[in-house]
């Protein structure tokens, strides 16, 4: 087994990382890095593999809500170790096909796998991610960190709510929502 260590940590800065993107489907020369996100708050997510169950699940969720993230003034990027290619193919799917048509924000290829495992979420027996879903403030310092299960698609209620309390500035109770007043 190789010995890595994991790099992300809450509270600190956040693993840098530079990866292909769906940004231009017609091309797939974009890369993205954690800078390209400066001065707003990103949610990274991990899954497993592109054409599978819950994974199209988890992307359209987030993506049918995504103007509710813009709204707060931040973005998401997902990532899995496919290729830039078989996303661009999920991606032409129809949803009705298990495909992500139209999805609102870009897909990483982390081909290397070097970001999952810096993310402490590679599975290196069979060299795919687990649900790993990370909040990063404006200033690239990892706030929030959550691991799934392969099996267990995530909440966007819940990945809302969490981004909301980083932004209110002070400490929440829990179960807390917006509006509700801070201890």
């Amino acid at each position: 087994m190789v010995e890595y260590s994991v790099k992300a940590k809450v509270g600190e800065p956040a693993p840098d990382f530079k990866m292909k993107t769906t940004v231009d489907l017609e091309k797939l020369e974009s890369t993205v890095s954690l800078s390209d996100y400066q001065g707003k708050w990103l949610v990274l997510f991990f899954y497993p593999l592109d054409f599978s169950h819950v994974c199209p699940t988890e992307i359209l969720a987030l993506s049918d809500r995504y103007d509710e993230f813009e709204e707060l003034d931040a973005d998401i990027l997902g990532v899995s170790g496919d290729s830039v290619y078989s996303h661009r193919a999920w991606i032409q799917t129809s949803r009705a096909e298990n495909g992500i048509e139209g999805i609102q924000f870009p897909l990483a290829a982390d081909l290397t796998r070097q970001v999952a495992r810096e993310y402490g979420v590679l599975v290196e027996e069979e060299g795919i991610p687990l649900r790993g879903l990370f909040i990063i403030d404006p200033e690239g310092i990892l706030q929030y960190s959550v691991v799934h299960n392969m099996n267990i698609g995530r909440s966007v209620d819940e990945t809302l709510r969490v981004l909301e309390a980083l932004q209110a500035g002070g400490l929440c109770a829990a179960d807390w929502h917006p509006g509700e007043d801070l201890l």
